[in-house]
């Protein structure tokens, strides 16, 4: 199910090293760049064919309001809910409906959810002592008519989601790769 979502870093490799130049604000302590900061995500997406994969990374604050493993009855409502949201990607990402887009596989993990315990990138913990959590998830869409795949509106997302400020893009399709910063002012990424 991965096998395109894989070659994504490799073939939009030269954007990330142009995109590493610019960004001034990275964590240097940690030699990271900015590779989990609350506020915004990372979205994969590639459109192979009739194949859509969209895979969205993010920091488990931007989504459920906290990285710590639930413990209260309310965290894990919200853990819970959260994970409904995030089992419905057509309602979370725009698609044309004249594509018609359909699920066929998806993939959660999440410390929060149970699974075996995802860090950060430097394996470290914060600076006052906690440990970044983040959620993934990745859908395997077909799509019966994906030329009509003009946008990829992520206006859903950042409604559903209000702590996410912004979406870092790199997407493949028929017109070529692009990496693409999204904010909800600015959520709609053209294949």
């Amino acid at each position: 199910m991965r096998r395109l979502l894989l070659a994504l870093p490799f073939a939009l490799l030269p954007l990330a090293v142009a995109h590493a130049h610019d960004e001034h604000d990275h964590d240097h302590a940690h030699g990271t760049l900015g590779a989990h900061e609350h506020g915004v995500a990372k979205l994969n997406v590639v459109l192979d064919g009739n194949t859509l994969e969209l895979e969205l990374d993010s920091p488990a604050m931007n989504l459920v309001g906290f990285e710590h493993l639930a413990s209260s009855d309310a965290d894990k409502a919200k853990v819970a809910a959260v994970r409904q949201q995030l089992e419905q990607p057509l309602k979370l990402f725009g698609l044309a409906a004249a594509a018609g887009c359909k699920e066929d596989q998806q993939e959660l993990e999440s410390p929060l959810f149970g699974d075996a315990a995802k860090a950060d990138d430097d394996g470290d913990e914060h600076e006052k002592g906690h440990v970044h959590s983040d959620i993934n998830a990745h859908y395997q869409l077909t799509c019966a008519t994906p030329e009509k795949l003009a946008q990829l509106d992520l206006a859903p997302l950042y409604k559903a989601f209000p702590a996410t400020q912004k979406i870092n893009v790199q997407l493949i399709g028929p017109n070529g790769q692009k990496g693409v910063e999204t904010s909800p002012a600015k959520a709609v990424v053209a294949f």
